[in-house]
Formats: structure tokens, C-alpha cells, sequence
């Protein structure tokens, strides 16, 4: 898998994915990533990616010369899709992740200030993807919660796949209570089921809690589930 980030500040980019998991899923060809800063296709000696407003209204806009020319420059691979990490986009979740997972690269755009020139969406046109109803000051963390996502979904990032077919919404549920030793603190204890090598007992215990523990903290979850 390759990402291509449409970025004012690559080194958030970088920096991130040179930590941890990422960092060795890069070191291992799962995937790659890549930056491409819209500044570096202007035409002026300030490098200048945006203007005030048509219409009038506070902010800046991020003009389409510089973006549309930096997203022309990026190799498309065959099976490539384009995302634009907007608040005015599809919520990102699992159903989402797990659709972006089977593109064999996603390019990002990150915008700033105002957003963007709304040119830039008819001659790109990219799937919008939101974290959320809230206002970030950059695209660069929902990209960056994008490429940790997929990549959890790919061959080879983790130490094992299951560790992501049991994460919280893999199956619309949330995930079970995790323990490790010691098998007491503070007065509290590892369940017992958890420690007798039962593993019929212990997945139905974790199936138990994950369904508990859903009704519980996202009982939205289950509205169209047969449990």
C-alpha cells in the first residue's frame, strides 16, 4: 500500500510515521509514504498557496493553481484513490477503513486556514472523509489517522492479524477488557475463567463482555443487531 500526503507541513508526516508500528511497517515494504507540498509548484519567490475570499469573510482560502498541480504530479497506480480529509466528508469508520483497505494507494489532501478553493474538488474530485463534527486547524492528523487505520488492516504490520480482527468495531462490537500480570493489584483480580486454559469458556466470556460492554458505552451500536 502507498500514501501520497498533499501537504503544507510534510515533516508532521514523517514524523509521525517514523515511530512504532508504522515505522515498521515501512521497514518491511507493507507500505510506503510519501509528501508532496503544494508550495513547491508556485509561481511567486513567497511560495504563496492562498488568497482572501471571494465574496468577503475572514480567513484565507487555499488557492487551486498550487494544489491541482501538486496532486498532477503524484504517480497514480491503477488502483488509487483520492481522499480529501474535510469536516464536510463521510464520517471515517471501520466500514470506511476497511474500503480504503483494498486500494493498493491513497493519496491525501490536507487542507488549511479556510479550506479550500472549491475548484479544487471539481477537477480532483476526491472522496471527502471527516473525523468527526469538529473543526481541525489541519488535514494532517485525520491523514495520519487514516494511514494508522489501513495499515492495521494490512498483511504484515502487526505482529499478528487477529490483533486487528479483535480491535473494538471489527465486527460492529466494541472490544473486550484485556488483562496481564500480575493476576492481582490493589485488591483486584484477573477473572478466573481468563487463567483455567478453557478456550471454548474464555471466548465465550470475551464475546459476553464485548456484547456488555457495547450495550453499555455505544448501545447505538447494536440497533440493527440480533443479540
Amino acid at each position: 500500500m502507498r500514501f501520497d500526503v498533499l501537504t503544507l507541513f510534510p515533516e508532521m508526516i514523517e514524523s509521525h510515521c517514523s515511530y512504532s508500528i508504522l515505522k515498521r511497517a515501512i521497514e518491511a515494504g507493507v507500505i510506503e509514504v510519501g509528501t508532496v507540498n503544494p508550495r513547491d509548484f508556485t509561481h511567486d519567490r513567497h511560495r504563496k498557496v492562498d488568497d482572501t475570499p471571494y465574496g468577503g469573510g475572514a480567513g484565507m482560502v487555499l488557492m487551486p493553481q498550487p494544489y491541482v498541480d501538486a496532486y498532477e504530479s503524484v504517480k497514480k497506480l491503477e488502483n488509487s484513490i483520492t481522499i480529501m480529509l474535510s469536516p464536510q466528508g463521510e464520517q471515517l469508520s471501520e466500514k470506511v477503513v476497511k474500503e480504503l483497505a483494498e486500494f493498493d494507494q491513497i493519496i491525501c489532501l490536507c487542507g488549511h486556514y479556510e479550506g479550500f478553493d472549491e475548484r479544487i474538488r471539481e477537477i480532483i474530485k476526491p472522496r471527502e472523509i471527516s473525523l468527526g463534527d469538529f473543526v481541525l486547524t489541519g488535514g494532517e492528523l485525520p491523514a495520519l489517522c487514516v494511514i494508522d487505520a489501513v495499515s492495521r488492516k494490512l498483511e504484515g504490520t502487526l505482529g499478528k492479524i487477529e490483533s486487528a480482527e479483535d480491535d473494538s468495531f471489527s465486527d460492529g462490537l466494541l472490544e473486550y477488557p484485556q488483562y496481564t500480570k500480575p493476576r492481582e493489584y490493589r485488591g483486584l483480580k484477573v477473572p478466573e475463567v481468563l487463567l483455567n486454559g478453557n478456550h471454548k469458556d474464555i471466548n465465550a466470556f470475551r464475546q459476553e463482555q464485548r456484547i456488555l460492554r457495547t450495550k453499555l458505552r455505544r448501545p447505538d451500536l447494536l440497533e440493527n443487531k440480533d443479540i
